[in-house]
């Protein structure tokens, strides 16, 4: 029998799923969830300057927070758009 060669990111999940880390949920909870992460889908591009200073401290932030950059820099925009 041919076993897959898993990427890094598959075998961290094969892992959880031997650990018992994944739980089932319902139907409903399951569709939440589908909706929530549909709602934050990102559809739009944004180019925008800034200053290379506060690039750099970003970067530093998110890297700390174990993030990409873009992505810590989205999810501010998100908290300050639905406040």
């Amino acid at each position: 029998m041919r076993t897959a060669k898993l990427t890094r990111q598959e075998k961290a999940i094969e892992d959880a799923l031997i650990k018992g880390e994944y739980i089932n949920v319902s139907k409903e909870e399951f569709n939440e969830m589908a909706q929530a992460i549909a709602a934050r889908r990102k559809d739009a591009v944004l180019n925008v300057r800034v200053n290379s200073n506060d690039l750099k401290n970003l970067k530093h932030k998110a890297q700390r927070l174990g993030i990409k950059y873009q992505t810590f820099i989205s999810e501010i925009l998100h908290k300050v758009a639905q406040a």
